[in-house]
């Protein structure tokens, strides 16, 4: 996936008895040309599918989809390892992986995982560190030696296969310049959009934090976990009084997102159930049918 391509997809939050209901959905928008699909990552769960078992299967039932847990609940993933399963997953896909990554936000679930509990300048701090570890065991050359705060690993092969992009999903001033620092792309947290106070005041910080180490903040996508209904009719207001994007007609839709690539600059786009969870079957195939082509036209007739 080029960085200039803007990108579509969907995202759930699957339970063991969802299963086929995600099978379903995945071969279904792969088959409707969409780009991704992304899972949630809470292990902790116990009803919940295992993101990265759930990640291989349906890529494995799929020719074009790629796929991405969004975010990876790093903490419970050591990078080593996370290296080889991502740049595994790129090797049997064709490379339709996207590395979500997160410093970890529900510690007390986490630490009951048996995980140390970490401060959170800690766990910002393991989240960079992971990111850059990942990148050096990828790609091939020689052993990596590192031996860092959080990882040491001695004498390691790098897998042949580059690593997939990385994209975060930072809140924190911190977390917002390692994005920038060393990851590839950004979802911002709490559904925030184009419009909202938290991407306002959060990208800059990713771009600053990039043009310092030497790289072009432009680089960075920006994806947006977008949750709204698809209506038959428009809707008098497609936001609530706060502000936050609640859907509308396909009409609606391309006119907001169209306007949110070529003047807020957005790259991607995952659409959620109006709540945040899984869209519905009925609502996934409107927005892969018809929201999703009328916004590539859209923007393919204003680049000329």
């Amino acid at each position: 996936m080029s960085v200039e391509k803007v990108v579509f997809g969907f995202g759930a939050h699957s339970g063991i008895d969802e299963i086929p209901e995600l099978l379903r959905m995945a071969e279904q928008a792969d088959r409707d040309g969409l780009d991704l699909f992304s899972l949630s990552d809470h292990p902790y769960i116990g009803g919940r599918a295992d993101a990265y078992a759930s990640i291989g299967f349906v890529l494995g039932r799929t020719q074009h989809l790629a796929g991405f847990a969004n975010v990876t609940n790093l903490p419970t993933r050591p990078a080593p390892m996370l290296a080889r399963t991502v740049t595994t997953l790129s090797a049997l896909s064709g490379g339709r992986v996207v590395l979500g990554m997160g410093a970890g936000g529900l510690w007390g679930r986490i630490a009951d995982m048996g995980v140390p509990r970490l401060s959170p300048a800690e766990a910002v701090d393991l989240f960079e560190e992971a990111i850059v570890l990942v990148k050096k065991l990828s790609g091939g050359g020689p052993p990596v030696t590192h031996q860092g705060r959080h990882y040491q690993v001695n004498r390691i092969e790098p897998a042949p296969v580059a690593a997939p992009p990385v994209w975060t999903g930072s809140v924190g001033r911190r977390s917002l310049a390692a994005t920038g620092r060393v990851a590839d792309g950004w979802i911002p947290g709490h559904a925030a959009d184009w419009l909202s106070e938290r991407y306002r005041t959060s990208r800059p910080i990713i771009d600053e934090a990039a043009a310092a180490v030497g790289r072009d903040p432009r680089e960075i996508r920006t994806v947006f976990n977008l949750p709204g209904r698809i209506t038959d009719r428009p809707l008098p207001a497609t936001r609530d009084p706060e502000g936050r994007w609640i859907g509308g007609s396909t009409d609606q839709w391309t006119e907001e997102l169209t306007g949110a690539v070529l003047e807020h600059g957005a790259s991607g786009f995952m659409l959620f159930s109006p709540e945040g969870g899984t869209p519905d079957l009925v609502s996934l195939t409107r927005w892969a049918r018809d929201i999703v082509p009328a916004v590539r036209e859209a923007i393919a007739k204003e680049n000329g």
